[in-house]
């Protein structure tokens, strides 16, 4: 998913109104009580979905935190210039994770016969790691299997740091320039003066959405702070964020994929890449790395 250029580079006084509203309205549709025992599945999707601000709601959202917010909705109840870029953002925000990423994210045994078809077509020799479980659960670390793989058979050769042990540094005459505070996932061709990085999310083993998944979100937050510095100095690396598994960012997680939509607007991260989107988005990415990578030489 790559972000809509309407809201990109909105100010920070933009986005920081898109937190508070988030933060006081909530993130999805609230459950509803009900006397029967089961609600019915249309019940449970509606239930599930993204949510949608609407005027009198973040009215209240800012009365609740003492907060004026004449500069969104005017006192006649109508939205001003600003208030209805915010609402905008607020339909394309639902639009997007309920009407695509839903559909994309895999569940484990999804990401296992999409692992097995491309590892059968494709022949990789790229590394296939292992995943961090234990007993009957040890099995390939699928979703990243599937990134490796397809972006072996679309770098024509190039090398690619598939799992990087140091960190990225960026050069000037020789010398560092910046080095990063943490370690990525996979650096493009190396981890000096990378033309992408990326990091991969994929947690089909968990059983609910803990902190060391939130975690995972706020890395890439300070990497794409990082990456932003290096902007104002000239310097562009790629910066790719990519997860699957629909337990963990559907059911649980999807306060979660608001922010990182949030991100992606905000400019920490390039494209987000959400479960099977992969198969059709990395092979267009991996040639631009390409096209890259010879026009440096």
């Amino acid at each position: 998913m790559i972000p809509k250029k309407k809201f990109q580079q909105q100010s920070k006084e933009f986005w920081a109104n898109i937190r508070i509203i988030s933060q006081q309205v909530g993130y999805t549709q609230k459950r509803q009580r009900s006397s029967a025992k089961r609600s019915s599945h249309l019940e449970l999707e509606l239930q599930s979905e993204i949510k949608i601000p609407t005027s009198t709601e973040i009215v209240t959202a800012f009365e609740k935190e003492e907060l004026s917010s004449e500069h969104l909705i005017s006192a006649s109840g109508k939205p001003t210039p600003l208030g209805k870029l915010v609402l905008e953002y607020f339909t394309h925000r639902a639009i997007s994770l309920n009407e695509s990423v839903k559909t994309f994210l895999m569940n484990k045994d999804q990401a296992r016969l999409l692992y097995e078809k491309l590892h059968r077509e494709l022949r990789p020799g790229c590394p296939l790691p292992l995943n961090k479980q234990k007993g009957e659960k040890k099995a390939p670390a699928y979703f990243t299997g599937i990134v490796n793989m397809l972006i072996e058979s679309h770098a024509q050769g190039l090398p690619c740091d598939y799992d990087p042990r140091q960190l990225t540094t960026i050069t000037r005459a020789g010398k560092p320039f910046r080095t990063m505070a943490r370690r990525v996932d996979g650096a493009f061709p190396s981890t000096v003066d990378p033309i992408a990085i990326w990091e991969i999310k994929e947690y089909y083993y968990t059983t609910t959405f803990g902190s060391r998944v939130a975690d995972g979100v706020y890395e890439s937050l300070l990497d794409g702070m990082e990456l932003e510095e290096l902007r104002g100095e000239g310097i562009e690396v790629k910066h790719y964020l990519m997860i699957d598994d629909y337990f963990t960012w559907w059911e649980c997680g999807r306060s979660y994929l608001c922010r990182i939509i949030d991100m992606l607007h905000m400019g920490y991260v390039d494209e987000v890449l959400f479960g099977r989107e992969v198969v059709d988005r990395l092979p267009a990415i991996v040639r631009g790395w390409v096209k890259t990578a010879k026009k440096r030489k």
